[in-house]
């Protein structure tokens, strides 16, 4: 009797079954960790005595007296905004390209995908390597129109270690904005385009006052979902630079990776992942009530 219950209950339409897995998964994999984070963010690993010790609030107070931090955001805050102005600008220069019908360029919205199934830091070795002052496709180029000094190199000065960087990230992301920014071209209505033409309005005055408002709101969709993931950029950083040179290319995500594997300050390195989840929390959260983006 209790089985056929139970067997009428998972096959009814009771939500329940169906969201037991999931809420199962929300808590082993995101809220158990967040509330284990938040408690290891009051401790500190002590080696000598591979123990945890409660350290109560001293982690937060040297949080807000390292420079090291500070320099880190900052970077981190730059990278951020330079790689989302170009890949917006640029997928959506693209995204109006490849927004035909014409031979051939259905083959190219396929071929833009191949970027984003290659491992980034896969792409930061290749991209490391075509930046080598000796034997790098990119420094060559640059040499020989006289943009770059072969003393200098690129990944290797604190000028230019950052641009370094990001030209590997612009490359393997700004296909994924060409493809939501495709994706609203191409549902948007026609007839107000054909009410523009008649009118005799230009092209740009057609993208300005047309194209731009009624695609708003996938630009805000496409803005929030790649500014919440570089503001976590760690992988082309790790590869390309390790941080350097000296601290010039750190992120926040690579300080804190040091601080808890390479110098075992667990509970510091807790508290700076805590730090960069709430920043972005707080932007994100800004953003999606000024750009009134609804779910």
């Amino acid at each position: 009797m209790r089985v056929a219950k139970a067997r009428r209950f998972v096959v009814s339409d009771h939500p329940l079954p169906w969201l037991l897995p999931l809420v199962a998964i929300l808590l082993v994999f995101t809220v158990y960790p967040l509330i284990y984070n938040i408690w290891l963010s009051f401790h500190e690993f002590v080696p000598r005595r591979r123990a945890l010790e409660f350290v109560g609030t001293e982690n937060w107070v040297q949080l807000w007296n390292d420079t090291r931090f500070w320099q880190s955001l900052v970077i981190t805050f730059t990278y951020f905004a330079i790689a989302l102005v170009f890949e917006l600008v640029l997928g959506m220069a693209i995204a109006l390209l490849l927004d035909s019908d014409g031979f051939g360029l259905g083959f190219l919205r396929g071929v833009l995908t191949m970027t984003l199934v290659i491992p980034p830091a896969i792409v930061g070795m290749m991209y490391l390597l075509m930046e080598d002052p000796q034997f790098g496709v990119i420094s060559y180029l640059l040499q020989s129109i006289g943009l770059l000094n072969p003393n200098n190199p690129i990944l290797a000065t604190a000028s230019t270690a950052l641009a370094g960087v990001l030209v590997a990230e612009i490359w393997q992301w700004t296909p994924f904005m060409v493809l939501i920014f495709l994706a609203g071209l191409r549902a948007l209505p026609p007839e107000p385009y054909e009410a523009a033409m008649i009118d005799g309005a230009s092209s740009f005055q057609i993208f300005r006052r047309i194209t731009l408002p009624m695609m708003s709101k996938v630009i805000a969709i496409a803005v929030l979902v790649r500014g919440i993931d570089l503001f976590r950029v760690f992988d082309y950083v790790f590869v390309m630079t390790s941080g350097g040179p000296g601290a010039s290319t750190y992120s926040l995500s690579l300080y804190a990776w040091q601080q808890t594997f390479s110098f075992v300050k667990w509970g510091y390195g807790a508290t700076l992942s805590l730090v960069t989840l709430v920043i972005i929390l707080v932007i994100a959260n800004l953003f999606i009530r000024i750009a009134k983006v609804r779910w």
